[in-house]
């Protein structure tokens, strides 16, 4: 079935919506007898309604979902708006920030420079960064940010998989107060990655590294890491060895020129600081505007954050999850090899991230997830609570996005949108149960 047709079913279904659940349910014989990739064409539209209703009681502002199958495309979909205010729609070329959606990206730049043996994953990041030498954490219990003892420096393992001691301004804590308090975040419009990686070390950890997962700046410190390594900055590496091998133009630390009014804004649902999540208090409006096209610290970017400063269309994301869902070929030159991706897609935990006494907010679920090098890893989707088989690759940003990769049934999926944050509304269980829904082979 081509795509003209299946959006002639989105449309017959969204005619519907307003009946209730019942016409959502229905399925008609005639329609069921052509499946696309093994996907029912009637329940790949309820995607569609979900969606709309979304934007409907305005929990969202707009989004675009993609779904691949085997490499081909099986469903697209995109709804809302990508400015409210001018009433701009949310397209497919929509220019959106994917904030920790970066991770996985910097995380395969840091897996290159290995494969080439410039360094092996047990290394101390002190070797690259000598701030990170004499390092200390808090010890267990701590009140204070004074309270601590001797720790070694994380390797660079420790830091792919969350395990540093490193932790985020808006986790609980003494650290989450300090890197508060002093504004480490590697905001966009902040000093160079060298300078925020100093600072960063000049704080203690927060527990000795390998001990427990903590959500954390640490790839921000790999993004660094990389420009030692390399000897070049982060975003002229990543562009070299990434993005032009993978055809993705639209991706970048810095709004690229020529977007436009195509770069979507950014609202919460929050009064206050949209990121400061310890101190999250709902706002009487639910899309409130906090960042647009033309007053963006994106269009002017100073620090290149390995850990959350991209930017870039859904269709550029694509390609990177299809590249690893390949096994790290690309059309421009293969990327990683299928060893190392394989790699990489595996559990690095002795168990699944809730064993490790997490204390952090994090992009997905713990329990029944474990955490490979830039994403999670379904260890068993009955813990996880939500459909998907074992071994989906993930991760998501706080803007509400997210992406997975399915192994099992050869399945890529990246949904954009742009609310902040991303722990307002279960979108991405939802999602997922909708696209399992619609799988019928």
């Amino acid at each position: 079935m081509d795509s003209k047709n299946l959006k002639k079913i989105r449309i017959r279904r969204s005619k519907v919506r307003s009946r209730g659940i019942r016409p959502l349910l229905k399925e008609g014989p005639a329609m069921t007898d052509t499946h696309i990739q093994g996907f029912d064409p009637i329940r790949l539209g309820r995607i569609a309604a979900w969606q709309d209703r979304y934007v409907e009681e305005r929990k969202f502002p707009g989004s675009s979902v993609i779904l691949l199958r085997g490499g081909e495309e099986v469903y697209f979909n995109a709804a809302g708006s990508r400015n409210v205010e001018d009433g701009l729609p949310f397209e497919r070329d929509t220019v959106a920030r994917i904030y920790s959606m970066t991770k996985p990206i910097t995380s395969v730049g840091i897996m290159m420079l290995a494969e080439l043996g410039l360094f092996h994953l047990d290394a101390p990041v002190s070797e690259f960064i000598p701030a990170f030498r004499n390092m200390q954490a808090l010890v267990p219990g701590a009140q204070r940010i004074d309270q601590t003892e001797p720790a070694p420096s994380p390797t660079l393992h420790h830091l792919l998989t969350h395990t540093s001691g490193l932790s985020y301004p808006f986790n609980p804590g003494p650290l989450g107060q300090a890197m508060d308090a002093e504004k480490i975040i590697f905001r966009a419009d902040d000093t160079s990655l060298a300078e925020v990686a100093d600072r960063t070390a000049a704080l203690p950890l927060a527990f000795q590294p390998g001990t427990r997962w903590e959500y954390s700046v640490s790839i921000d410190i790999l993004g660094r890491v990389i420009e030692v390594v390399s000897g070049q900055p982060l975003d002229v590496f990543l562009r070299e060895q990434i993005f032009d091998p993978l055809g993705m133009g639209e991706t970048a630390f810095r709004v690229p020129e020529g977007t436009g009014d195509k770069f979507a804004s950014l609202y919460t649902p929050l009064a206050g600081n949209a990121m400061a999540l310890n101190a999250a208090r709902d706002s009487d409006e639910t899309l409130r505007l906090v960042d647009r096209a033309g007053a963006s610290v994106f269009e002017s970017t100073t620090c290149f954050s390995g850990g959350g400063g991209l930017v870039g269309t859904i269709d550029d994301y694509v390609k990177f999850c299809e590249m690893l869902r390949r096994g790290g070929a690309a059309p421009g030159g293969r990327i990683l090899s299928p060893r190392t991706v394989d790699f990489m897609m595996r559990n690095h935990l002795p168990g699944d991230i809730a064993s490790m006494g997490p204390q952090s907010f994090a992009e997905q679920p713990m329990e029944g997830m474990g955490f490979g090098l830039g994403g999670s890893v379904v260890l068993n989707p009955g813990r996880v609570r939500v459909p998907g088989s074992e071994g989906d690759f993930s991760w998501g940003g706080m803007a509400s996005t997210m992406f997975w990769i399915d192994p099992v049934l050869d399945l890529t999926c990246v949904f954009f949108t742009q609310l902040t944050p991303s722990s307002s509304y279960p979108c991405r269980a939802e999602l997922k149960a909708l696209v399992h829904g619609a799988l019928v082979e």
